[in-house]
């Protein structure tokens, strides 16, 4: 470095040193990095109340899909004021006042050790279960129950699939299913989402005259009859064989049967 370099401020140095110098570009490249980080952490941070609106908004839409009353042309905040969502505890089959509807996280509850249960047998692959869950009540013209939607998850084979499956008045005939979350095989399992396959759920039933549990995906019609089967996935075995595995798990003993129990006995 130069006597007259030498004899410079810090900045007036940095402005005299090469272009091509180290420290000349270590600290372009650094300043950058930092303002760049600034800059998109501050966007995130201002856009954070937008998204969750929007995973609100989507969330609503797929609630008013599966229960058959979506409409495009129809203000989504509007249409779901039909809907009474109800804090349900899962052992009793029962709802619970301990929980505000409008503010309570399933999601939250399932990783809380206070308020879900760590899973031995776990054919969906979720972990834990929420104690409570958020379910949706959908009454008619008379204020009587019409349809119950109820949230579902479990593994399929890369992600966890969240979604929700509509139950008729009688407890035991879906009306529909449908998946808002996951990231399976494009042209695959993510098939999921494909029209023609959510419409095949459409009347089917849970459980057969005894009560047991009948429903399944699979390749095949099992011996308890076509209304109880839902064709498995083409090429996708295993987001099939989730699928399956989830939904016959939030419909037993451990998932929503005690509520559908209590729905069929007009206690709800």
């Amino acid at each position: 470095m130069s006597d007259e370099n030498q004899n410079l401020g810090p900045i007036r140095r940095f402005l005299a040193a090469p272009p091509d110098s180290v420290s000349k570009t270590v600290i372009v490249a650094g300043s950058l990095c930092l303002v760049a980080s600034m800059i998109v952490s501050a966007v995130s941070v201002s856009l954070r109340p937008i998204q969750e609106v929007n995973k609100l908004k989507d969330k609503q839409i797929n609630i008013l899909q599966v229960a058959g009353v979506y409409d495009p042309d129809t203000d989504v905040v509007a249409a779901f004021q039909a809907f009474e969502p109800q804090v349900l505890e899962l052992e009793t089959g029962a709802f619970s006042d301990q929980f505000d509807p409008a503010t309570f996280d399933d999601q939250a509850a399932a990783d809380d050790p206070a308020l879900s249960t760590a899973l031995e047998d776990d054919p969906a692959g979720i972990g834990r279960q929420a104690d409570y869950v958020t379910v949706y009540l959908l009454r008619d013209a008379a204020g009587e129950i019409d349809k119950v939607i109820l949230p579902i998850h479990g593994y399929g084979l890369w992600s966890t699939l969240y979604g929700f499956i509509a139950i008729e008045e009688n407890g035991n005939d879906i009306y529909g299913l449908q998946f808002y979350s996951h990231a399976e095989t494009p042209g695959l399992g993510a098939e999921v989402d494909n029209p023609r396959w959510k419409a095949l759920w459409n009347g089917k039933k849970l459980t057969d005259e005894s009560g047991e549990l009948q429903i399944t995906v699979s390749k095949s019609i099992p011996p308890a009859g076509a209304e109880y089967h839902v064709d498995a996935l083409a090429g996708a075995t295993l987001t099939s064989a989730g699928v399956d595995n989830l939904v016959r798990f939030w419909m037993s003993e451990e998932g929503y049967a005690p509520f559908l129990e209590n729905l069929k006995a007009g206690e709800i």
